[in-house]
């Protein structure tokens, strides 16, 4: 038995499947698989955001999008990959700014990243927080002092790699509060917090993102943020600021960046495919559930300047400070 449909019907579902399949097209800027360096270890910060979305843009543009860890070397060995890869919009990076803007510092780099790294597109913010371990009998700010400034040489503090800024504002720390806590670098987020919560380090700037879950459930303590601003997050929590210590403001735009040698329209349509992503109701839930902050689009200028001007704050403090490579 055969079926008819009215002309009407059929134009109807012709003129859908067009609609879809140009929506679909205005938001790939490949027919290819697009691979997603992340310049960190697995479950960290820029990880979790890459995977968040990585997802909705394989949705979106109707294409695989793999996640690529390659952490090492404050994330120097991710872009150098990055950049080794042709510049035709397959291979782009997830990564937080402060990558581009503190590794250069205190390691030669063979990238320049304001000339060879092109930022695409911020999607959120993080920011960073003082955690200690848990058995520290330090109930708050004032005690933490009390109870260091009491027990010089006997503490340390972690950094997810030497150059980057948990250890910025660990060496902050010391000096602001008179105190000489060892410096101990690790690969990465995941593993210093793994040594945190043991009890092998004493304390560690951290990103909230890979830091709350474990301040939830009680496996580390939170003594302040080290922004501006409170957390929303962490509303309880003062910041440092608070606490008397202006110094401290570190936090980071995440989003993605691509090979300085990225065409124009190329960039462009990547752009718009990320920021149509994070844009995403479902996406946007997920980055406030892991932790992060509202998302400030900027403007490729303003990508720009804001990689220069953390850039040239970096460069003060590793000066101030003398801060090498351990």
């Amino acid at each position: 038995m055969k079926l008819h449909f009215p002309r009407t019907c059929v134009n109807r579902l012709l003129l859908a499947v067009v609609a879809l399949t140009a929506t679909t097209w205005a938001a790939a800027w490949t027919d290819k698989p697009v691979k997603m360096i992340v310049p960190a270890p697995a479950g960290g910060t820029m990880d979790v955001v890459a995977r968040i979305l990585a997802d909705q843009i394989a949705a979106d543009i109707g294409q695989a999008v793999i996640v690529e860890n390659k952490p090492g070397a404050g994330g120097a060995i991710g872009v150098q990959a990055m950049l080794a890869t042709p510049a035709d919009g397959q291979t782009v990076m997830v990564t937080a700014s402060n990558i581009l803007t503190e590794i250069p510092h205190v390691m030669k780099t063979s990238f320049d990243p304001l000339k060879d790294v092109r930022p695409i597109a911020t999607v959120a913010r993080a920011s960073m927080v003082l955690t200690g371990a848990p058995g520290l009998p330090a109930k708050d700010f004032a005690e933490l002092i009390t109870y260091l400034k009491a027990n010089p040489g006997k503490y340390s503090f972690a950094s997810y790699s030497t150059g980057t800024a948990s250890h910025y504002a660990g060496v902050i720390l010391n000096q602001k509060l008179g105190v000489d806590l060892i410096h101990v670098p690790f690969p990465g987020s995941p593993p210093a917090l793994m040594q945190l919560m043991g009890g092998n380090v004493t304390l560690m700037f951290d990103g909230i993102v890979t830091s709350l879950p474990f301040q939830k459930s009680g496996k580390l303590k939170v003594y302040a943020v080290a922004t501006k601003t409170r957390s929303a997050h962490l509303p309880q929590v003062p910041t440092l600021a608070e606490l008397g210590y202006p110094d401290f403001d570190f936090s980071n735009w995440l989003g993605v960046v691509a090979s300085a040698k990225t065409p124009d329209a190329l960039a462009e349509k990547i752009n718009t495919a990320i920021l149509k992503a994070a844009a995403n109701p479902k996406v946007q839930e997920r980055f406030t559930q892991a932790g992060f902050e509202p998302n400030t689009s900027l403007s490729a200028a303003q990508l720009a300047q804001s990689v220069r001007t953390e850039y040239d704050r970096n460069a003060a403090i590793v000066k101030a400070f003398n801060i090498k490579l351990d």
